[in-house]
Protein backbone atom coordinates (compact mmCIF):
# COMPACT_ATOMS: atom_id res chain seq x y z
CA UNK A 1 0.00 0.00 0.00
CA UNK A 2 1.37 3.20 -0.75
CA UNK A 3 0.25 6.87 -0.92
CA UNK A 4 1.24 9.36 -2.83
CA UNK A 5 1.83 13.22 -2.17
CA UNK A 6 1.44 15.85 -4.55
CA UNK A 7 4.32 18.15 -4.50
CA UNK A 8 5.02 21.53 -6.00
CA UNK A 9 7.28 20.58 -9.73
CA UNK A 10 9.65 23.19 -8.52
CA UNK A 11 10.44 21.73 -4.26
CA UNK A 12 13.72 19.56 -5.18
CA UNK A 13 15.65 22.10 -7.12
CA UNK A 14 14.50 24.67 -4.50
CA UNK A 15 15.30 22.08 -1.28
CA UNK A 16 18.82 21.21 -3.47
CA UNK A 17 19.22 25.22 -3.75
CA UNK A 18 18.77 25.78 -0.01
CA UNK A 19 21.36 23.83 0.99
CA UNK A 20 24.03 24.41 -1.92
CA UNK A 21 23.75 28.58 -1.15
CA UNK A 22 24.14 28.24 2.67
CA UNK A 23 27.10 29.68 4.49
CA UNK A 24 30.04 27.89 3.12
CA UNK A 25 30.96 25.30 6.07
CA UNK A 26 27.33 24.43 5.67
CA UNK A 27 27.59 23.72 2.16
CA UNK A 28 30.98 22.43 2.41
CA UNK A 29 28.89 19.42 4.59
CA UNK A 30 26.23 19.25 2.73
CA UNK A 31 27.63 18.25 -0.01
CA UNK A 32 30.10 15.63 1.61
CA UNK A 33 27.13 14.24 3.39
CA UNK A 34 25.39 13.47 -0.15
CA UNK A 35 28.53 12.23 -1.57
CA UNK A 36 29.07 8.44 -2.89
CA UNK A 37 31.72 7.92 -0.37
CA UNK A 38 33.35 9.25 2.60
CA UNK A 39 36.61 10.46 1.65
CA UNK A 40 38.69 11.69 4.67
CA UNK A 41 36.17 11.62 6.95
CA UNK A 42 32.77 9.67 8.00
CA UNK A 43 30.50 12.24 9.25
CA UNK A 44 27.28 10.10 9.61
CA UNK A 45 26.31 7.07 10.76
CA UNK A 46 25.60 5.29 7.28
CA UNK A 47 29.18 7.22 6.09
CA UNK A 48 26.58 9.41 3.75
CA UNK A 49 23.20 10.43 3.14
CA UNK A 50 22.87 7.64 0.14
CA UNK A 51 24.04 4.78 2.91
CA UNK A 52 26.37 3.35 0.58
CA UNK A 53 28.85 2.59 4.09
CA UNK A 54 31.58 2.89 1.40
CA UNK A 55 34.91 4.95 1.67
CA UNK A 56 36.30 6.45 -1.17
CA UNK A 57 40.07 5.90 0.47
CA UNK A 58 42.41 3.36 -1.69
CA UNK A 59 45.15 3.81 0.22
CA UNK A 60 44.34 0.04 1.38
CA UNK A 61 43.69 -1.81 -1.11
CA UNK A 62 43.88 -5.43 -2.54
CA UNK A 63 47.49 -4.96 -3.45
CA UNK A 64 48.87 -4.18 -0.01
CA UNK A 65 45.71 -5.16 2.58
CA UNK A 66 47.95 -8.13 3.70
CA UNK A 67 49.94 -5.59 5.49
CA UNK A 68 47.26 -3.91 7.72
CA UNK A 69 48.01 -4.57 11.77
CA UNK A 70 46.47 -2.89 14.27
CA UNK A 71 47.53 1.10 14.94
CA UNK A 72 46.08 1.28 18.49
CA UNK A 73 42.89 0.00 20.32
CA UNK A 74 41.06 2.02 22.71
CA UNK A 75 38.83 -0.24 25.75
CA UNK A 76 35.72 1.62 26.71
CA UNK A 77 34.83 1.64 30.89
CA UNK A 78 31.19 -0.37 31.70
CA UNK A 79 31.04 -1.93 28.23
CA UNK A 80 27.97 -4.08 29.40
CA UNK A 81 26.78 -6.42 26.36
CA UNK A 82 29.91 -5.20 24.18
CA UNK A 83 29.98 -2.56 21.90
CA UNK A 84 27.23 -1.99 19.38
CA UNK A 85 28.18 1.53 18.06
CA UNK A 86 28.92 2.88 14.43
CA UNK A 87 32.17 5.65 14.97
CA UNK A 88 32.43 8.47 13.73
CA UNK A 89 35.61 10.69 12.42
CA UNK A 90 35.90 14.51 11.69
CA UNK A 91 39.01 16.15 10.71
CA UNK A 92 41.10 13.38 12.23
CA UNK A 93 39.51 12.66 15.04
CA UNK A 94 37.51 9.46 15.92
CA UNK A 95 34.32 9.83 18.12
CA UNK A 96 32.40 6.70 19.37
CA UNK A 97 29.72 5.40 22.04
CA UNK A 98 29.62 2.67 24.29
CA UNK A 99 27.25 1.15 27.06
CA UNK A 100 25.16 3.61 28.80
CA UNK A 101 25.67 6.28 26.20
CA UNK A 102 29.23 6.73 26.67
CA UNK A 103 31.36 8.88 24.62
CA UNK A 104 34.35 9.31 23.47
CA UNK A 105 36.82 11.63 21.51
CA UNK A 106 40.23 9.96 20.29
CA UNK A 107 42.98 11.24 17.98
CA UNK A 108 42.30 9.21 15.03
CA UNK A 109 46.40 8.53 14.57
CA UNK A 110 47.18 7.37 17.95
CA UNK A 111 44.21 6.89 20.03
CA UNK A 112 45.12 9.43 22.51
CA UNK A 113 41.78 10.53 24.66
CA UNK A 114 40.94 13.84 23.60
CA UNK A 115 37.99 13.88 25.63
CA UNK A 116 35.13 11.61 27.32
CA UNK A 117 31.99 11.92 28.52
CA UNK A 118 29.99 9.58 30.75
CA UNK A 119 26.28 10.92 31.20
CA UNK A 120 24.57 10.89 34.65
CA UNK A 121 21.61 7.89 33.79
CA UNK A 122 18.66 6.33 36.07
CA UNK A 123 20.68 2.97 36.80
CA UNK A 124 17.76 1.62 38.40
CA UNK A 125 15.60 2.50 35.42
CA UNK A 126 18.50 0.91 33.03
CA UNK A 127 18.55 -2.16 35.08
CA UNK A 128 14.94 -2.87 34.15
CA UNK A 129 14.85 -2.36 30.37
CA UNK A 130 15.83 -5.45 27.65
CA UNK A 131 17.59 -3.54 25.01
CA UNK A 132 19.91 -1.98 27.69
CA UNK A 133 22.44 -0.05 28.33
CA UNK A 134 23.33 -0.82 24.32
CA UNK A 135 24.13 2.29 22.46
CA UNK A 136 24.40 1.91 18.90
CA UNK A 137 25.53 5.32 17.82
CA UNK A 138 25.92 9.37 17.68
CA UNK A 139 25.71 12.19 15.36
CA UNK A 140 27.52 15.05 14.38
CA UNK A 141 26.66 18.24 13.34
CA UNK A 142 26.42 22.44 14.51
CA UNK A 143 29.20 21.69 16.42
CA UNK A 144 27.72 19.31 18.36
CA UNK A 145 27.66 15.57 18.96
CA UNK A 146 24.21 14.07 19.70
CA UNK A 147 23.37 10.90 21.73
CA UNK A 148 20.33 9.25 22.77
CA UNK A 149 20.03 7.54 26.01
CA UNK A 150 18.06 4.81 26.86
CA UNK A 151 16.26 6.87 29.77
CA UNK A 152 14.47 8.76 27.31
CA UNK A 153 17.17 11.98 26.51
CA UNK A 154 19.03 13.41 23.34
CA UNK A 155 22.20 15.28 24.65
CA UNK A 156 24.18 17.65 22.72
CA UNK A 157 27.95 17.42 23.70
CA UNK A 158 30.53 20.35 22.65
CA UNK A 159 32.52 18.51 19.56
CA UNK A 160 35.30 20.00 20.87
CA UNK A 161 35.49 19.81 24.54
CA UNK A 162 33.07 17.00 25.42
CA UNK A 163 30.88 19.34 27.65
CA UNK A 164 26.92 19.50 27.56
CA UNK A 165 25.29 21.72 25.79
CA UNK A 166 21.08 21.03 26.13
CA UNK A 167 20.06 17.74 27.67
CA UNK A 168 16.64 16.96 26.22
CA UNK A 169 13.76 14.91 27.31
CA UNK A 170 11.84 13.39 25.17
CA UNK A 171 10.03 10.27 26.71
CA UNK A 172 8.89 9.38 29.62
CA UNK A 173 10.90 5.92 29.91
CA UNK A 174 9.29 5.13 33.96
CA UNK A 175 6.13 4.63 32.35
CA UNK A 176 6.92 2.58 29.17
CA UNK A 177 10.79 1.63 29.93
CA UNK A 178 11.33 2.44 26.37
CA UNK A 179 14.44 4.98 25.29
CA UNK A 180 16.95 5.74 22.87
CA UNK A 181 19.44 3.12 21.48
CA UNK A 182 20.48 3.82 18.26
CA UNK A 183 21.97 6.81 16.25
CA UNK A 184 20.57 10.50 15.79
CA UNK A 185 19.99 11.95 11.83
CA UNK A 186 21.40 15.65 11.23
CA UNK A 187 19.19 16.87 8.22
CA UNK A 188 20.33 21.21 8.18
CA UNK A 189 19.21 22.34 11.58
CA UNK A 190 17.55 19.53 12.88
CA UNK A 191 18.28 16.20 15.21
CA UNK A 192 15.94 13.44 14.17
CA UNK A 193 16.31 10.43 16.59
CA UNK A 194 13.53 7.47 17.02
CA UNK A 195 12.44 5.47 19.78
CA UNK A 196 12.07 2.03 21.27
CA UNK A 197 9.12 0.63 19.91
CA UNK A 198 7.98 -3.14 19.17
CA UNK A 199 7.12 -5.67 21.44
CA UNK A 200 6.59 -2.38 24.03
CA UNK A 201 3.03 -0.76 24.42
CA UNK A 202 3.40 2.64 23.20
CA UNK A 203 3.21 4.50 19.66
CA UNK A 204 6.54 4.37 18.48
CA UNK A 205 7.43 7.98 17.72
CA UNK A 206 9.72 9.79 16.10
CA UNK A 207 11.51 13.08 17.18
CA UNK A 208 12.94 16.50 15.36
CA UNK A 209 14.90 18.40 17.54
CA UNK A 210 16.39 21.83 16.83
CA UNK A 211 20.33 21.26 17.05
CA UNK A 212 21.26 24.46 18.33
CA UNK A 213 18.70 24.79 21.58
CA UNK A 214 17.51 21.25 21.72
CA UNK A 215 14.04 22.45 21.55
CA UNK A 216 11.51 19.47 20.39
CA UNK A 217 10.08 20.75 17.10
CA UNK A 218 7.69 17.92 15.81
CA UNK A 219 6.85 14.21 17.05
CA UNK A 220 5.44 11.81 14.50
CA UNK A 221 3.95 8.48 15.90
CA UNK A 222 4.57 5.41 13.97
CA UNK A 223 1.29 3.86 15.23
CA UNK A 224 -1.88 5.65 14.01
CA UNK A 225 0.13 8.51 13.46
CA UNK A 226 -2.56 10.20 10.88
CA UNK A 227 -6.12 9.71 10.83
CA UNK A 228 -5.92 7.15 7.87
CA UNK A 229 -3.48 4.90 9.66
CA UNK A 230 -6.00 5.30 12.82
CA UNK A 231 -8.80 3.24 10.67
CA UNK A 232 -6.50 0.14 10.51
CA UNK A 233 -6.44 -0.80 14.13
CA UNK A 234 -9.16 -2.23 15.75
CA UNK A 235 -10.75 -0.82 18.92
CA UNK A 236 -8.06 0.72 21.06
CA UNK A 237 -5.78 -0.96 19.64
CA UNK A 238 -3.46 1.42 18.28
CA UNK A 239 -2.87 2.95 21.99
CA UNK A 240 -0.64 0.25 23.10
CA UNK A 241 0.64 -0.66 19.14
CA UNK A 242 4.65 -0.94 19.49
CA UNK A 243 5.88 0.14 16.40
CA UNK A 244 9.24 2.77 16.56
CA UNK A 245 12.16 3.65 14.70
CA UNK A 246 14.83 2.65 16.59
CA UNK A 247 17.36 2.66 13.99
CA UNK A 248 18.91 5.77 12.18
CA UNK A 249 17.16 5.86 8.40
CA UNK A 250 18.75 8.66 5.93
CA UNK A 251 18.29 11.92 3.57
CA UNK A 252 16.98 12.93 0.38
CA UNK A 253 17.69 16.31 -0.43
CA UNK A 254 16.13 16.13 -3.71
CA UNK A 255 13.10 15.70 -2.23
CA UNK A 256 13.63 17.03 1.10
CA UNK A 257 12.37 13.70 2.41
CA UNK A 258 13.62 11.66 5.83
CA UNK A 259 13.44 7.69 4.87
CA UNK A 260 13.04 6.07 8.17
CA UNK A 261 12.20 2.07 8.91
CA UNK A 262 9.77 1.23 11.12
CA UNK A 263 9.60 -1.61 14.15
CA UNK A 264 7.14 -4.34 14.39
CA UNK A 265 3.66 -4.01 15.84
CA UNK A 266 2.63 -5.45 19.71
CA UNK A 267 2.50 -7.84 20.62
CA UNK A 268 4.54 -9.43 18.26
CA UNK A 269 2.62 -12.73 17.63
CA UNK A 270 -1.00 -12.23 16.99
CA UNK A 271 -2.98 -15.46 17.74
CA UNK A 272 -5.49 -14.38 14.82
CA UNK A 273 -4.92 -16.46 12.37
CA UNK A 274 -5.97 -15.78 8.73
CA UNK A 275 -9.24 -13.82 10.51
CA UNK A 276 -6.52 -10.86 11.50
CA UNK A 277 -8.26 -7.95 9.58
CA UNK A 278 -11.24 -8.83 11.98
CA UNK A 279 -9.97 -9.93 15.17
CA UNK A 280 -7.44 -10.48 17.66
CA UNK A 281 -5.58 -8.13 20.11
CA UNK A 282 -4.66 -5.57 16.94
CA UNK A 283 -7.14 -6.29 13.92
CA UNK A 284 -6.18 -4.74 11.14
CA UNK A 285 -3.20 -3.42 8.68
CA UNK A 286 -1.37 -1.69 11.74
CA UNK A 287 -0.18 1.13 10.07
CA UNK A 288 2.67 2.32 9.79
CA UNK A 289 4.63 -0.26 12.02
CA UNK A 290 6.99 -2.50 9.96
CA UNK A 291 7.10 0.15 6.92
CA UNK A 292 9.30 3.18 5.31
CA UNK A 293 8.21 6.18 5.90
CA UNK A 294 9.08 9.52 4.43
CA UNK A 295 9.06 12.54 6.31
CA UNK A 296 9.36 16.36 6.34
CA UNK A 297 12.72 16.92 8.57
CA UNK A 298 11.30 20.31 9.09
CA UNK A 299 7.74 19.85 10.13
CA UNK A 300 7.49 15.89 10.81
CA UNK A 301 4.90 15.56 8.63
CA UNK A 302 4.46 12.29 6.55
CA UNK A 303 4.79 12.55 2.69
CA UNK A 304 4.63 8.65 1.56
CA UNK A 305 5.19 5.20 2.83
CA UNK A 306 5.26 1.84 1.90
CA UNK A 307 4.25 -1.06 4.34
CA UNK A 308 6.44 -4.17 4.14
CA UNK A 309 4.24 -6.35 5.89
CA UNK A 310 0.71 -5.51 6.88
CA UNK A 311 -0.36 -6.54 9.99
CA UNK A 312 3.24 -8.36 10.82
CA UNK A 313 2.45 -11.16 12.59
CA UNK A 314 6.18 -12.45 12.76
CA UNK A 315 8.42 -9.40 13.75
CA UNK A 316 9.83 -9.34 10.66
CA UNK A 317 10.02 -5.52 11.06
CA UNK A 318 11.28 -2.52 8.47
CA UNK A 319 13.74 -1.42 11.19
CA UNK A 320 17.11 -1.69 9.14
CA UNK A 321 18.37 2.05 8.72
CA UNK A 322 20.04 1.46 5.53
CA UNK A 323 18.58 3.39 2.36
CA UNK A 324 20.81 2.70 -0.28
CA UNK A 325 20.06 5.74 -2.79
CA UNK A 326 20.62 4.43 -6.61
CA UNK A 327 20.35 5.84 -9.92
CA UNK A 328 19.76 3.72 -13.08
CA UNK A 329 18.00 3.67 -16.04
CA UNK A 330 16.88 6.99 -15.52
CA UNK A 331 15.28 6.13 -12.29
CA UNK A 332 16.02 7.47 -9.09
CA UNK A 333 15.64 4.08 -6.62
CA UNK A 334 15.65 3.58 -2.62
CA UNK A 335 17.01 -0.01 -1.88
CA UNK A 336 15.70 -1.18 1.68
CA UNK A 337 16.43 -4.43 3.64
CA UNK A 338 13.45 -6.48 5.42
CA UNK A 339 14.08 -8.09 8.66
CA UNK A 340 12.12 -10.82 6.84
CA UNK A 341 14.60 -11.51 4.54
CA UNK A 342 13.33 -9.65 1.50
CA UNK A 343 15.05 -5.73 -0.38
CA UNK A 344 12.75 -4.07 -1.33
CA UNK A 345 13.34 -1.58 -4.09
CA UNK A 346 11.65 1.97 -4.52
CA UNK A 347 11.09 4.97 -6.20
CA UNK A 348 12.56 7.73 -4.39
CA UNK A 349 10.19 9.89 -5.36
CA UNK A 350 7.07 7.83 -3.81
CA UNK A 351 8.09 4.62 -2.46
CA UNK A 352 6.54 2.77 -5.08
CA UNK A 353 7.49 -0.70 -5.38
CA UNK A 354 10.09 -1.33 -8.28
CA UNK A 355 11.32 -4.90 -7.31
CA UNK A 356 11.23 -7.18 -4.55
CA UNK A 357 13.99 -10.30 -3.70
CA UNK A 358 14.95 -12.50 -1.21
CA UNK A 359 18.19 -12.42 -0.13
CA UNK A 360 18.40 -15.49 2.27
CA UNK A 361 16.40 -19.36 1.08
CA UNK A 362 14.80 -20.22 4.25
CA UNK A 363 11.61 -18.35 3.72
CA UNK A 364 8.10 -19.63 5.13
CA UNK A 365 5.72 -16.96 6.47
CA UNK A 366 5.08 -15.84 3.33
CA UNK A 367 5.29 -17.88 -0.27
CA UNK A 368 6.95 -15.08 -2.39
CA UNK A 369 6.11 -11.03 -1.91
CA UNK A 370 4.74 -9.66 -5.74
CA UNK A 371 8.00 -7.55 -6.99
CA UNK A 372 5.77 -5.39 -9.04
CA UNK A 373 3.42 -4.14 -5.89
CA UNK A 374 4.46 -5.54 -2.61
CA UNK A 375 1.83 -7.60 -2.15
CA UNK A 376 2.38 -10.95 0.00
CA UNK A 377 1.46 -14.35 -1.71
CA UNK A 378 0.70 -17.18 0.67
CA UNK A 379 0.80 -15.13 4.06
CA UNK A 380 0.88 -17.96 6.78
CA UNK A 381 -0.61 -16.23 9.60
CA UNK A 382 -0.10 -17.93 13.19
CA UNK A 383 -3.37 -19.29 15.55
CA UNK A 384 -3.06 -19.90 19.12
CA UNK A 385 -0.94 -23.15 20.10
CA UNK A 386 2.47 -25.19 18.38
CA UNK A 387 3.35 -23.33 15.00
CA UNK A 388 4.34 -26.48 12.57
CA UNK A 389 6.50 -26.42 10.57
CA UNK A 390 9.08 -24.12 12.05
CA UNK A 391 8.63 -20.63 11.22
CA UNK A 392 11.32 -19.12 9.01
CA UNK A 393 13.46 -16.89 9.18
CA UNK A 394 13.85 -17.06 12.87
CA UNK A 395 13.27 -14.05 15.02
CA UNK A 396 16.66 -12.92 14.85
CA UNK A 397 15.67 -12.00 10.91
CA UNK A 398 16.87 -13.19 7.79
CA UNK A 399 18.14 -10.04 7.72
CA UNK A 400 20.09 -7.79 10.65
CA UNK A 401 19.43 -4.50 11.53
CA UNK A 402 23.28 -3.60 10.74
CA UNK A 403 23.94 -2.36 7.46
CA UNK A 404 25.14 -4.01 4.31
CA UNK A 405 27.69 -1.94 1.57
CA UNK A 406 27.18 -0.88 -1.62
CA UNK A 407 30.32 0.00 -3.67
CA UNK A 408 29.78 2.48 -6.95
CA UNK A 409 33.07 1.55 -8.26
CA UNK A 410 31.85 -1.88 -9.31
CA UNK A 411 27.77 -1.70 -8.67
CA UNK A 412 27.46 -4.40 -6.79
CA UNK A 413 25.76 -4.66 -2.59
CA UNK A 414 26.94 -6.53 -0.54
CA UNK A 415 24.34 -7.68 2.36
CA UNK A 416 24.88 -10.14 5.19
CA UNK A 417 21.93 -12.65 5.29
CA UNK A 418 21.38 -15.10 7.69
CA UNK A 419 19.77 -18.76 7.96
CA UNK A 420 17.89 -20.22 10.79
CA UNK A 421 14.22 -20.79 11.69
CA UNK A 422 12.31 -21.35 15.18
CA UNK A 423 10.12 -23.54 17.05
CA UNK A 424 7.29 -21.03 18.17
CA UNK A 425 4.00 -21.77 20.41
CA UNK A 426 1.27 -18.22 20.02
CA UNK A 427 -0.17 -17.59 23.23
CA UNK A 428 -3.35 -15.89 23.73
CA UNK A 429 -2.38 -13.30 26.76
CA UNK A 430 -4.40 -10.26 28.46
CA UNK A 431 -5.06 -7.45 26.45
CA UNK A 432 -2.66 -4.47 27.42
CA UNK A 433 -5.12 -1.83 27.01
CA UNK A 434 -2.83 1.21 28.54
CA UNK A 435 0.74 2.11 27.15
CA UNK A 436 2.94 0.53 30.49
CA UNK A 437 6.28 -1.15 31.37
CA UNK A 438 4.94 -4.39 30.20
CA UNK A 439 6.82 -6.64 27.03
CA UNK A 440 3.93 -7.55 24.69
CA UNK A 441 5.15 -10.64 22.77
CA UNK A 442 2.67 -13.31 22.79
CA UNK A 443 4.67 -16.49 22.29
CA UNK A 444 7.56 -19.29 23.55
CA UNK A 445 10.19 -19.47 20.85
CA UNK A 446 13.56 -21.38 20.35
CA UNK A 447 15.65 -20.87 17.17
CA UNK A 448 16.56 -23.73 15.35
CA UNK A 449 18.14 -25.16 12.38
CA UNK A 450 16.78 -24.56 9.19
CA UNK A 451 15.62 -27.30 6.98
CA UNK A 452 18.44 -27.42 4.30
CA UNK A 453 21.09 -27.51 6.55
CA UNK A 454 22.57 -25.96 9.39
CA UNK A 455 22.00 -22.27 11.33
CA UNK A 456 24.52 -20.35 9.16
CA UNK A 457 25.05 -17.03 7.67
CA UNK A 458 26.51 -15.63 4.33
CA UNK A 459 27.96 -12.35 2.91
CA UNK A 460 26.73 -11.87 -0.95
CA UNK A 461 28.10 -9.29 -3.67
CA UNK A 462 25.09 -9.47 -5.76
CA UNK A 463 23.08 -6.42 -8.00
CA UNK A 464 21.31 -4.11 -5.65
CA UNK A 465 18.21 -3.88 -8.29
CA UNK A 466 17.77 -7.22 -9.53
CA UNK A 467 19.00 -9.06 -7.30
CA UNK A 468 21.41 -11.36 -9.81
CA UNK A 469 24.51 -12.63 -7.39
CA UNK A 470 27.78 -12.25 -8.31
CA UNK A 471 29.81 -14.09 -5.65
CA UNK A 472 28.93 -15.34 -2.12
CA UNK A 473 31.04 -16.25 0.92
CA UNK A 474 29.40 -18.46 3.54
CA UNK A 475 29.75 -18.73 7.36
CA UNK A 476 29.69 -21.20 10.19
CA UNK A 477 28.00 -18.63 12.36
CA UNK A 478 25.69 -15.85 11.48
CA UNK A 479 27.75 -12.54 10.83
CA UNK A 480 26.04 -9.96 12.83
CA UNK A 481 27.95 -6.88 12.40
CA UNK A 482 27.76 -3.74 9.66
CA UNK A 483 29.99 -4.47 6.25
CA UNK A 484 32.16 -1.78 4.94
CA UNK A 485 33.61 -1.41 1.01
CA UNK A 486 36.46 0.63 -0.10
CA UNK A 487 37.78 1.98 -3.19
CA UNK A 488 40.85 0.27 -2.65
CA UNK A 489 38.20 -2.80 -3.97
CA UNK A 490 37.64 -4.14 -0.56
CA UNK A 491 35.24 -5.56 1.12
CA UNK A 492 35.42 -5.95 5.10
CA UNK A 493 33.15 -7.95 7.16
CA UNK A 494 33.81 -8.26 11.09
CA UNK A 495 32.44 -11.51 11.84
CA UNK A 496 30.64 -13.48 15.47
CA UNK A 497 33.73 -15.45 15.99
CA UNK A 498 35.88 -12.55 16.22
CA UNK A 499 37.71 -12.44 13.17
CA UNK A 500 37.56 -9.23 10.68
CA UNK A 501 37.83 -10.60 6.92
CA UNK A 502 39.04 -8.35 3.95
CA UNK A 503 37.76 -9.69 0.58
CA UNK A 504 38.68 -8.80 -3.03
CA UNK A 505 35.43 -6.74 -3.75
CA UNK A 506 34.93 -8.38 -7.26
CA UNK A 507 35.62 -12.20 -6.79
CA UNK A 508 34.97 -12.98 -3.04
CA UNK A 509 38.73 -13.63 -2.58
CA UNK A 510 39.47 -13.57 1.11
CA UNK A 511 43.09 -11.75 0.97
CA UNK A 512 43.84 -10.87 4.82
CA UNK A 513 41.80 -11.62 8.38
CA UNK A 514 42.97 -10.90 11.81
CA UNK A 515 41.25 -12.53 14.95
CA UNK A 516 39.68 -9.79 17.52
CA UNK A 517 39.19 -12.46 20.24
CA UNK A 518 35.67 -11.29 20.49
CA UNK A 519 32.64 -11.34 18.50
CA UNK A 520 31.35 -8.13 16.41
CA UNK A 521 28.02 -6.61 16.52
CA UNK A 522 28.98 -3.15 15.08
CA UNK A 523 29.66 -0.73 12.81
CA UNK A 524 33.13 -0.61 10.39
CA UNK A 525 34.51 2.49 8.49
CA UNK A 526 37.13 4.00 7.60
CA UNK A 527 38.40 7.33 7.50
CA UNK A 528 42.09 9.56 7.05
CA UNK A 529 44.40 10.76 9.95
CA UNK A 530 47.62 12.93 9.55
CA UNK A 531 47.50 11.51 5.57
CA UNK A 532 46.86 8.24 6.66
CA UNK A 533 44.16 5.38 6.20
CA UNK A 534 42.28 3.75 8.84
CA UNK A 535 40.05 0.84 9.37
CA UNK A 536 38.29 1.05 12.88
CA UNK A 537 35.71 -1.25 14.22
CA UNK A 538 34.70 -1.46 17.77
CA UNK A 539 34.52 -5.06 19.05
CA UNK A 540 32.21 -6.90 21.59
CA UNK A 541 29.89 -9.57 21.91
CA UNK A 542 26.36 -9.62 24.15
CA UNK A 543 23.28 -8.63 22.28
CA UNK A 544 20.13 -10.40 22.96
CA UNK A 545 20.46 -11.58 19.32
CA UNK A 546 24.27 -13.11 20.18
CA UNK A 547 22.69 -14.68 23.27
CA UNK A 548 20.94 -17.04 20.66
CA UNK A 549 24.45 -18.55 20.05
CA UNK A 550 24.97 -20.45 22.79
CA UNK A 551 21.87 -22.47 22.50
CA UNK A 552 22.45 -23.09 18.20
CA UNK A 553 26.26 -23.25 18.33
CA UNK A 554 27.99 -24.09 21.57
CA UNK A 555 31.50 -22.61 21.51
CA UNK A 556 33.19 -20.53 21.02
CA UNK A 557 29.80 -18.46 22.31
CA UNK A 558 29.12 -20.36 25.62
CA UNK A 559 32.49 -19.23 26.55
CA UNK A 560 32.64 -15.99 25.07
CA UNK A 561 32.56 -12.67 27.32
CA UNK A 562 29.52 -10.50 27.08
CA UNK A 563 30.39 -7.54 29.11
CA UNK A 564 33.57 -6.21 27.48
CA UNK A 565 34.72 -4.20 24.74
CA UNK A 566 37.73 -2.72 22.43
CA UNK A 567 37.58 -0.42 19.84
CA UNK A 568 40.37 -1.63 17.29
CA UNK A 569 41.97 0.40 14.39
CA UNK A 570 43.98 -1.12 11.85
CA UNK A 571 46.71 0.97 9.53
CA UNK A 572 49.33 -0.59 7.06
CA UNK A 573 52.57 -1.77 8.50
CA UNK A 574 55.51 1.12 7.55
Amino acid sequence: MTFHERYLGGCAALALAALFTASPTHAQDAAALNAEATQKDWPTYHGTYKSYHYSGLDQINTGNVKNLEIAWMHFPERATRGLQSTPLAIDGVLYYSGSYSRVYALDGATGRTIWAYAPELDEELVSKQTHSPYNRGIAIGQGNLYVGTVDGRLIALDLKTGKPVWDTKLLDSKKLTVGFTGAPLVVKDMVIIGAQGGEWTGRGPIFGVDGKTGQKKWEFFTVAGTEEAMKTWGGDSWRTGGGGGWMPGTYDPETNSVWWGTANPAPLYDWAGADWKKSGPRPGDNLYTTSVIALDPDTGKLKFYHQELPHDAWDFDSSVGEFVMIDRGGKKLVVHANKGGHIFVYDRSNAKVENVWPLVKNINFVKSIDPKTGELIGRRDLAEGKVDPPLCPAIMGGISWNSGAYSPKNGLFYRIGQEWCMELTVEKTTPILEPMAQLNIGATFKPVAPPDGPARGHLSARDPVTGAKKWEVNYKYPPLASVLATAGNLVFVPDSEGVVHAYNADTGEELWSRNNGMGHNAGIISYMAGGKQYIAVPAGWGTLVGDEFVALFGEPFKSMPKNTGALVVFALRQ
